[in-house]
């Protein structure tokens, strides 16, 4: 078997959270690393055209070889994508929006990377998660991410008191994600079923000139006006002592 140096290293490539200027969140690094390369692993070939076209307007696109990584994608077909690596070349995976493999189905080709002994390289960039984190004002040494919570109305009420106890005995900030045309009803029952002491913080559009970052507890947020319609958004929740 081939030994990890003769391989090419799968690059762990950043996009913007939205419409925003590439320069103000990514470091010049990022843009020679993916002009180096031409064999990517993308969620979506559209999207990821158009970005790497922003980054490097010049960059040829006929060149690039692209595998969909999706929900469509069989997972027998997932361990080909890493043949180009294998072969000695440089390899990027790139997420839909920020950072692959977390919350990302990315993570399932970083996983086959380390069994085939191919180098991972994460590179920097925006991560929405740990962005809205920062600026929470909540326990940064104590968190978790647990993605989006049961749509049925009951076991979502039920989901959010556990987290909230989880929050208080552990000292822990919680937090969510929510499809973006959902994110107003998604707020009101945060709102609804919390302790009206227990702090949310919503955090939208992170990085685009549209942020909004506000951190209130429920019985506050009962009285702020905000529309996040179809907005990017994290919600973290923590219940203090």
């Amino acid at each position: 078997m081939s030994s990890k140096n003769s391989y090419g290293k799968l690059y762990l490539i950043p996009v913007n959270l939205g419409d925003s200027n590439p320069e103000k969140v990514f470091p010049p690094i990022n843009a020679r690393i993916i002009d180096s390369i031409d064999d990517f692993i993308v969620e979506n070939e559209k999207s990821a055209r158009r970005f790497i076209k922003q980054i490097l307007p010049e960059k040829s696109q006929p060149a690039l070889k692209l595998h969909g990584l999706n929900k469509f994608t069989e997972a027998s077909e997932i361990p080909s994508f890493l043949n180009a690596a294998k072969e000695g070349k440089n390899m990027g995976l790139l997420s839909e929006a920020g950072c692959p493999g977390v919350a990302d189905p990315g993570a399932e080709v970083v996983k086959l990377a380390h069994r085939f002994n191919i180098q991972v390289v994460p590179l920097v960039g925006p991560s929405s998660i740990l962005l809205a984190m920062m600026a929470s004002g909540m326990n940064g040494q104590s968190f978790t991410f647990h993605g989006y919570l049961p749509i049925d109305k009951k076991d979502r009420k039920n989901e959010i008191k556990q987290l909230e106890r989880i929050s208080l005995e552990k000292n822990q900030a919680q937090i969510f994600i929510e499809t973006p045309y959902r994110n107003m009803k998604f707020l009101e029952d945060l709102i609804q079923n919390l302790h009206p002491s227990t702090r949310i913080c919503v955090a939208c559009d992170l990085t685009l000139e549209t942020e909004f970052i506000k951190t209130a507890t429920a019985s506050e947020w009962k009285n702020i006006k905000t529309d996040l319609h179809k907005r990017p958004a994290i919600f973290i929740i923590q219940k203090d002592i």
